[in-house]
């Protein structure tokens, strides 16, 4: 079981979940409207290691502050590991949203980044989300909200419904998310190309949300990297978690 905890940064309140333990780290990143709780299956099938899920800025039980530049979410990772006393360097791994903010980590501090697992995480992103904003409000039922937001999406937004005395609704503010991306968008080449660390790019091979030729661009233009194609689609970790975890593993037991 993984434990909640938090901590605060500049007046923003964090929280994330912990699997504790004298092992090795690994810091996991989520993807946008998701939460840290996706990453526990992950944590539960990797005994040797400590993984520590980050709910970031705007999501789960962290605070919803103003600022979410790239170099926000940044300074919080690095204030995450500061927290937890992570002497050593640590493997990142994030998906989508958590990739980008992982590789722009490593670009910023590399000393502290042993190694990176990027899942579904380009190097260019001009995202589209408008459509979350029809999701905005109270719902009578649980139901209601998932019929809302439609069944290709709702499996992944259902850990953020949060009943309410109004009724049932979303832990994140939709119109925030989408602000939120808007100002993260642009080519993030140079901060993938910074470092040198072993990487491993995972990539769905029924994603609809990154450019396939994109990712396999990142591991043919960048050193020390290595692209893996498991069947799934934008979140590989939930769609084959088996699959994703092997491949993970096999990954770090090359760093020993």
């Amino acid at each position: 079981m993984m434990q909640r905890s938090s901590f605060n940064r500049d007046g923003v309140t964090l929280s994330y979940l912990d699997s504790g333990g004298d092992r090795p780290l690994i810091l996991a990143l989520h993807a946008l409207w998701m939460e840290a709780r996706t990453f526990e299956p992950f944590a539960e099938a990797m005994p040797d290691w400590r993984v520590v899920s980050l709910d970031q800025r705007g999501h789960g039980l962290s605070d919803h502050p103003s600022d979410y530049s790239r170099d926000a979410f940044v300074r919080d990772i690095a204030a995450l590991l500061d927290h937890v006393n992570a002497r050593a360097p640590v493997v990142l791994v994030g998906n989508s949203l958590g990739g980008m903010n992982a590789y722009f980590f490593a670009a910023k501090h590399p000393e502290r980044v042993r190694a990176l697992v990027i899942e579904e995480a380009p190097p260019e992103q001009h995202g589209q989300f408008a459509f979350m904003l029809d999701w905005k409000g109270a719902y009578p039922t649980s139901e209601a909200l998932e019929q809302k937001i439609g069944e290709r999406l709702a499996w992944s937004v259902k850990p953020s419904f949060r009943e309410t005395a109004h009724g049932w609704t979303l832990a994140f503010d939709p119109a925030e998310l989408v602000g939120m991306i808007k100002g993260l968008d642009g080519d993030h080449w140079k901060q993938w190309l910074a470092t040198t660390c072993p990487a491993l790019v995972v990539r769905g091979s029924e994603s609809k949300a990154v450019d396939g030729k994109l990712l396999e661009a990142m591991v043919e233009r960048r050193p020390n990297s290595e692209l893996v194609t498991l069947q799934a689609g934008h979140v590989v970790h939930h769609d084959d978690l088996p699959g994703f975890t092997a491949r993970v593993r096999t990954f770090l037991e090359k760093l020993r």
